[in-house]
């Protein structure tokens, strides 16, 4: 049990350490970026110098960056600000929608993408795993050469093409929307109708994400089986007599999911920020959608908390791996 204190007191640790440099290194990144960010939020070159200063000192951009060194408190700097703001949930004001938070945006917009994310990862790994065991247990055969082929196909594809290619087949074969969260103008005479119109629209989105992610998990899974297929153990555990179900749920599944559950909890970080180009095609009104409009809008407080966001979404996944890997192989946390 102290090994396991230790190895989880290590791992919250070094996840605690990662936010604090990410944080650091999101703060930096933007304070070094060209131009003038007070220019940029209004996208006029013929502001008056009066209100630049008033623009930059209203975001808080007229203080030194790190340590203020003019003053007689170091620490009134943006940098501290920041990370003030930070322990009070602030993520402060968009500049292209100045009465919005960047907080209350990215709250919306993160509702959204969970709704496109999670039935995309939940019907992927299932769907995944399943292939990939069969493919395993019937490796050389039809089944085994078939979804190989489907695996590989989905895998390689652009996530961007799949996207466009589902959105015309929706649209043109099953009269599906073409983009947008719900039907505008819509009017819906129950709650019911409202989420049935919601799950119209995210039909093909979530069935895209569900086939990039399934090539994935299905190869991990079935290379894992394959491994563990030709442990000594299962050798033994044949020449007990035991039956192929008894030997996958009693000795090898256990086993070979263990470089399956470091792919899923990666994942599940990674697709928080992987769903930008799904959002993009489908015109889904989740983090992706909210990134490239960002982008495009020099909204730098917004980029700043999304780029957060994402990247804390990771490191907690990579913890949860981590946990979960010592919990699945006790000999790691015992180590």
């Amino acid at each position: 049990m102290k090994g396991r204190g230790a190895y989880l007191a290590s791992r919250v640790g070094w996840a605690l350490l990662t936010i604090f440099v990410v944080i650091t290194f999101n703060f930096l990144l933007f304070r070094i970026l060209p131009g003038d960010p007070a220019r940029n939020v209004s996208k006029d070159p013929r502001l008056t110098p009066a209100t630049v200063a008033a623009l930059t000192e209203r975001f808080g951009l007229d203080k030194p960056v790190l340590i203020n060194t003019e003053s007689g408190n170091p620490f009134d700097s943006q940098y501290f600000i920041y990370l003030g703001s930070l322990t009070r949930a602030d993520l402060g004001i968009s500049y292209a929608f100045r009465d919005r938070s960047v907080g209350e945006m990215l709250g919306g917009a993160l509702v959204n993408t969970l709704w496109l994310i999670l039935p995309a990862q939940i019907l992927s790994i299932i769907l995944g795993m399943l292939l990939g065991l069969l493919a395993a247990w019937r490796r050389g055969h039809a089944l085994d050469l078939s979804a190989l082929i489907f695996s590989l196909l989905m895998w390689s594809l652009p996530t961007f093409f799949l996207g466009i290619v589902l959105l015309f087949a929706g649209s043109a074969w099953f009269g599906l929307p073409t983009a947008g969260r719900i039907t505008v103008g819509a009017d819906f005479g129950s709650y019911w109708e409202e989420l049935a119109d919601i799950g119209r629209h995210l039909l093909m989105p979530t069935l895209a994400f569900t086939l990039v992610l399934l090539g994935e998990y299905m190869l991990i899974m079935r290379s894992s089986v394959i491994e563990v297929f030709s442990e000594d153990y299962i050798l033994t555990a044949k020449a007990k007599g035991l039956t192929t179900l008894q030997i996958i749920r009693d000795h090898a599944l256990r086993n070979a999911m263990l470089p399956m559950v470091t792919l899923i909890a990666i994942n599940l970080g990674f697709t928080v920020s992987g769903a930008i180009q799904i959002e993009s095609v489908f015109s889904w009104p989740g983090i992706g959608s909210l990134t490239v409009s960002a982008v495009r809008d020099r909204d730098y407080p917004v980029l700043q908390g999304a780029f957060l966001l994402l990247a804390i979404a990771v490191v907690i996944a990579n913890l949860a791996a981590d946990l979960v890997y010592g919990w699945l192989d006790p000999r790691v946390s015992e180590a």
